[in-house]
């Protein structure tokens, strides 16, 4: 469960780490610009939906993971990061930022970049685990899953306990132990997506 603490010494975390932002419902996309505008280098993978009321239809543009803005370093100005409005503050593990995978982090932007289908998906402890074994996703490991007779690729940022999950057809996957297939034109290749439970807490 995450809780605000108060930690009043800077932290000395290497400077190349992704971190996450706890932020107010409905805030992340003012807190990554207000960042970006700072100087901070961001990361606030959306995803497209589409809302249906009684009077109208509205495509809309959420954030995967809500409540969270992945930021890059930068640590050392915490300060700068911590004023900025609708912040609560940096996820931390035994009071220092928690620093999130590169893997994980090139996964969801991989699979946010590609195109395909994605949304939000509640956090999977165990399951059968895959590997994308073509097209643009290669090499991508996660937990195939099936919601409403269609299959789906959860993919896990560890630290904060929460998911996204892809459409992907059956036939483009593999049992996660089978032999990692290669492809320099996927780009950079994504890890597995641990699935153990994490307990984090906002650093503020």
């Amino acid at each position: 469960m995450l809780t605000e603490s108060i930690v009043t010494a800077e932290s000395h975390v290497s400077d190349s780490s992704w971190y996450a932002l706890y932020t107010r419902h409905q805030h992340e996309k003012i807190v990554d610009q207000i960042l970006t505008n700072k100087g901070f280098d961001t990361f606030l993978p959306l995803y497209a939906t589409t809302h249906h009321w009684k009077d109208r239809t509205k495509a809309l543009s959420l954030p995967l993971f809500p409540c969270y803005v992945f930021l890059k370093g930068g640590i050392e100005r915490r300060l700068q990061i911590l004023t900025t409005p609708g912040i609560y503050g940096l996820v931390s593990s035994a009071g220092q930022p928690a620093a999130i995978p590169d893997i994980e982090i090139e996964a969801i932007r991989r699979v946010v970049e590609s195109g395909a289908r994605v949304e939000s998906h509640p956090y999977l402890k165990c399951g059968n685990r895959v590997r994308v074994k073509s097209g643009p996703l290669t090499g991508i490991e996660g937990i195939l899953v099936r919601k409403k007779n269609i299959s789906h690729l959860v993919l896990s940022v560890e630290i904060l306990g929460t998911a996204a999950a892809i459409e992907i057809a059956a036939f483009q996957v593999e049992a996660v132990n089978a032999p990692l297939i290669r492809n320099s034109g996927a780009g950079p290749e994504a890890g597995s997506m641990r699935t153990r439970a994490a307990g984090a807490t906002a650093l503020a």
